[in-house]
């Protein structure tokens, strides 16, 4: 049997796993600009919280799947 450090091996997390661990475990939010389960006056404060915080962004149409 072999050893690994935490992070190595085992099990992959899904991304959605690794957000919704990173909110609880340390108050860090990641969304998506495009992300469908929010209103578009939700997508929309996420756009402007991004161009707040880090600027605009050089192509404002992104469509991810």
């Amino acid at each position: 049997m072999r050893w690994f450090p935490k992070g190595y091996g085992g099990e992959r997390r899904d991304a959605e796993q690794v957000k919704r661990e990173g909110w609880h475990e340390h108050g860090l939010l990641v969304v998506s600009a495009e992300d469908q389960r929010l209103t578009w006056p939700e997508r929309e404060l996420v756009r402007q919280l991004g161009a707040k915080l880090y600027g605009k962004r050089d192509c404002q149409e992104v469509h991810h799947a």
